[in-house]
This record gives C-alpha cells, structure tokens and sequence, in this order.
C-alpha cells in the first residue's frame, strides 16, 4: 500500500477550515454532488420505516414522520448549518466537539460515530444481499456473505476514487430509486379508500412498545444531518454549499417517507401486514408485478446508495482521528492519485465485513444510542461555541437569536431522552455497553497520542 498512499498532515481542530488534510487536495465536490450525497446518506429512499406501521400503529407512524422533521431534523440541520460555515474542517462534528468540549468528549464523539458506522455499513450489505436472494433463492449461506462482500468491495472502490465519484453515483443510484417510488404513488391515488391514520396506535402495545421500535425507526430516518460535514473540506465553497444542500434534503427526506406510506396505507388498509420488505409487496398489489418489480429493484439499489454514502462519512472519521494521533497513524494515509483517505476507506470496509449481521430492528436500536449521544454533542458544541467563539465566521445561523438556538438545541435532547426511555430490552441492554466501549477506549488512544507529539 506504501506505493500508492502518502500521510496526510495533523490539523489543528480549533482553525476554522484548518484542518490540512489529504481530503483537501483531492477535487472537489460541487453543490449538486453534495446534496445527492447527503440525501442518499440521510434517506435513501422510503424503505427502513415500514416496521414501524405494525409495532407502533399507522396513525402515530404518519405522526411521527410528520412531526419529526421539526424536532429532529431540521434542529440537526440548522445546527449543522452554522457550525459547518463556522468551521468548514474535516471530521466536521468531532472536531466540532473537541473545540467546544475538549479532547475527551470529541474523541466520544468521533468514536462513538465511527463504531455505529460499522452498523449501518454492514446492515445495508446484508439488506442488499437479503433482496438479490429473493430473486435468486440459491444466493444463501457463504453465497449470501459473498453477494454483501462484493457490495461492500464495490463502494469502497467507488469512494477510493474520490467525493465526486461517490456524489456522481449518489445521482444515478437516487434516481433509480425514486422513479419507481413515484410510479408506485401515482398508481396507488386513484385507489385511496382507506382511513390511512386508524388504527392511530397498535391495539394491544404497551407505551414502552410504542415508543420503542417504531419511534427509533422514524428517528433513524431523519437522522445525519451533520454527518456530511466529516469531509467538508472535499467540498467547494462549504459556507454556502452545506446550507442550500442541507435546506433541500429536509423537506425531500420528509416527503420520500410520507407520501408512499401514506398512499400505501389509503389504498390497501392492511397495516397488520407490514414488514421490513412491504413497500416491495404493497407496491405488486396496487400496480401489478411491473410496479412491484420496479419498487423491489429500487429497494435494492436504495441499500446499495445508502452504503455508498455511508462509507464516505462512516471512513473520515477514523481518518481524522488518525490525524490527531488517536489512532494508527497510517489511518491517515491519502491515496497518492486520487488524493482520499483509503486506508481508512479499506480498514472500514474491511470491518464492516467482519461485523456483518442480519436483524435490522434490533442493529437500529442500538445504534440509535449511538447516533442520539453524537447528535446531542453536536447540538450542545453549537450552543457552548456561540459563548466560547463568537469570532467564528458564521456565515449561516441559527435563526431567532438564543430563542432559535435554544429551540434547536433542546428539542432534538428532549426527543432523545424520549427515545431512549422507550428501548426496547435488546437496546437497554446492548446500547449503554456499545457508549461504554469509547470510554475504555479513550485512554487507549489518549496514550497513544501522547506517545506521537
């Protein structure tokens, strides 16, 4: 590998835009790669959330996809927004942290995102696996493990080639994901007959439940809004790409999930049968099999862009903390041509390999721990710098002066103590371990740090 990577240089995290990275000197990604990027990232399409129409009942479902965007994702949006042109770094919210809070909790931070990448990376392998096998029923056991392997070899190939590979095969992939979507919401209007809100909760769930799954399903959905700041420094002119980018991907995300759950649910009325795959089965049922073969390839290909988005985000984390000495230094090695992280884009891949599992409701609740510890970082670093570094050149804000700041701020926390206070028991036991890791971690890498100034 010596051949082809060179080292990228240690940053100082508190610079605004100075964090001298590998990722800088490759070219640069435009607004529209970057919008592709972050939506495939953050939605993908409307597959993910059809689990919680049977565990938390249609009607809070519609409710929860409606009223989120205002708790969770436009807060997160806003907030990456402002402190992505008020440090425009790469490894965005770690080092965002880091200078609001100090070493210890930017390496929680950054930690703690990287390890739920391993998650997400290996789920969408093993999705787009489970999809290629009902269609070939033979691809099971090490044939199943290959079809993901080969997945995962292919995106991070795409990534190694560089931001502007990535942002180009976001577009084509989102595209074949949303055409059939739209096929199948036209199809299904004329065929509304169903009160798509009732039942409004499952009959039979206790609150725990209903807040449980299904809630942490429709957070994960609007989750990652400040992901894409890890490599903002691979982007032209960040202090006005990321708000624009940011600004369209709401309100597309929002619409992806509402519109094909809602119109499914009006035109069949079965929300009992829903499960992970149903867009794929509702959709044969409103249009035929040329409409459900349509949706069932988009799912498909949905997972495939959601993995190729995340490789990008999920692998400049361990680059920036290679960069800052956390971690192996050769992390932070840059492919010579092309001017990308691919150590850190091979070693990613290479783990999520190895951490490749089936359950997808059960992964999401434990990342979900993750993801809400991150996110409350993110938002609490924005308030503290508004006090500690009020030079920053912001060139976006928080509208509403503190009263905005402190919507944005307290609503994603006050959703965040709501969801983890409906985990289900797999969660409560698997997600205060998964945090517990990062800080066993930390004077592990803190050691090594020390040993590399």
């Amino acid at each position: 590998m010596s051949e082809v990577l060179s080292e990228g240089s240690a940053a100082n995290p508190e610079a605004p835009g100075g964090c001298a990275t590998g990722g800088s000197r490759q070219k640069q990604a435009g607004l529209f790669s970057l919008f592709f990027i972050m939506y495939a990232y953050t939605t993908g399409g409307p597959y993910g959330l059809e689990g919680s129409v049977t565990s938390s009942g249609p009607g809070l479902t519609l409710i929860y996809i409606l009223v989120l965007p205002f708790l969770w994702a436009i807060p997160m949006a806003l907030v990456a927004a402002e402190l992505t042109t008020a440090m425009p770094v790469e490894g965005g919210f770690y080092r965002w942290v880091r200078a609001a809070f100090g070493e210890f909790w930017g390496f929680l931070a950054g930690w703690w995102n990287w390890t739920s990448s391993f998650l997400l990376m290996s789920s969408y392998a093993v999705l787009f696996a489970d999809y290629a096998s009902f269609y070939v029923p033979s691809l099971t056991g090490w044939r199943h493990y290959l079809v993901a392997l080969a997945a995962t070899a292919l995106v991070a190939w795409v990534n190694v080639r560089g931001i502007r590979m990535v942002g180009a095969v976001s577009f084509v992939l989102t595209l074949a994901v949303l055409v059939p979507v739209a096929a199948m919401c036209a199809v299904a209007v004329p065929q509304w007959a169903h009160n798509p809100f009732l039942p409004w909760v499952a009959p039979g769930r206790s609150p725990r439940e209903v807040l449980g799954v299904g809630l942490a399903l429709v957070l994960w959905g609007y989750s990652g809004y400040e992901q894409t700041s890890s490599c903002a420094e691979e982007v032209s002119n960040p202090q006005r790409s990321f708000p624009i980018a940011l600004g369209l991907t709401v309100p597309l995300a929002a619409a992806t999930y509402i519109l094909p759950t809602m119109l499914s649910l009006a035109a069949l009325g079965n929300w009992q049968d829903w499960n992970s795959r149903y867009f794929v089965d509702g959709a044969r049922a409103i249009g035929g099999p040329a409409i459900g073969l349509a949706m069932f390839v988009s799912a498909a290909v949905c997972n495939l862009s959601l993995l190729n988005a995340t490789t990008l985000t999920g692998s400049r984390m361990p680059f920036a903390l290679a960069d800052d000495g956390y971690l192996p230094r050769r992390l932070a090695a840059v492919h010579r041509n092309y001017r990308t992280p691919a150590a850190a884009i091979v070693v990613s891949a290479l783990l999520c390999a190895v951490f490749e599992v089936e359950k997808l409701a059960e992964i999401i609740s434990v990342y979900i721990w993750l993801r809400i510890a991150v996110t409350v970082l993110t938002v609490l670093a924005c308030w503290r710098l508004r006090r500690t570094r009020p030079e920053l050149p912001r060139t976006f804000r928080v509208p509403g002066g503190r009263a905005g700041l402190a919507c944005a701020v307290g609503a994603p926390v006050l959703m965040a103590a709501v969801s983890l206070f409906g985990s289900d028991p797999f969660a409560l036991r698997w997600g205060p371990l998964a945090l517990a890791v990062g800080l066993l971690a930390y004077p592990l890498a803190r050691r090594r740090e020390k040993a590399s100034t």
